[in-house]
């Protein structure tokens, strides 16, 4: 994973069972996708998406949750770039324990204009860096 971001867990984070909610898992997926995505394009503002140039909206989210997680322990959350495309990008992630896999899964991010409120393709500087990231713009290059 490129980017892994860290979440000590919370006696609130749990629920009835004294397991880690499920909801949580996606929450803690949120911090580490929006730190990731910060440390790649250092001007995404997510709390202010409607002066940003580079909105995107989250579309989709799929989690597989691999093993229970417990108060106190640390996650954690790898993320990469998965597929890019003209309007939308997949951010993959992977949530560890000390080296067992809890959680893997994967978001979906579509280019979006907020002072329209409309999808929209995703401007070129940003869609060039998520390739460069993903793998997927060097395949490119050396098939050319």
């Amino acid at each position: 994973m490129s980017y892994v971001h860290s979440e000590r867990v919370r006696f609130g984070d749990l629920d009835a069972n004294r397991h880690l909610n499920n909801v949580v898992f996606l929450r803690y997926f949120e911090t580490a996708r929006i730190a990731y995505l910060r440390e790649l394009v250092p001007g995404h503002d997510p709390s202010n998406p409607q002066t940003d140039e580079y909105g995107v909206i989250f579309a989709e989210c799929h989690i597989n949750y691999r093993s229970p997680v417990r108060f106190d322990e640390q996650v954690d959350v790898g993320c990469s770039i998965g597929t890019v495309r003209r309007s939308s990008f997949r951010v993959q992630f992977e949530m560890r324990v000390d080296g067992r896999l809890v959680a893997e899964g994967y978001g979906v991010l579509v280019g979006f204009d907020y002072t329209s409120d409309s999808a929209r393709q995703l401007p070129q500087e940003l869609h060039d860096r998520l390739l460069q990231e993903s793998g997927e713009g060097e395949q490119a290059a050396a098939g050319a």
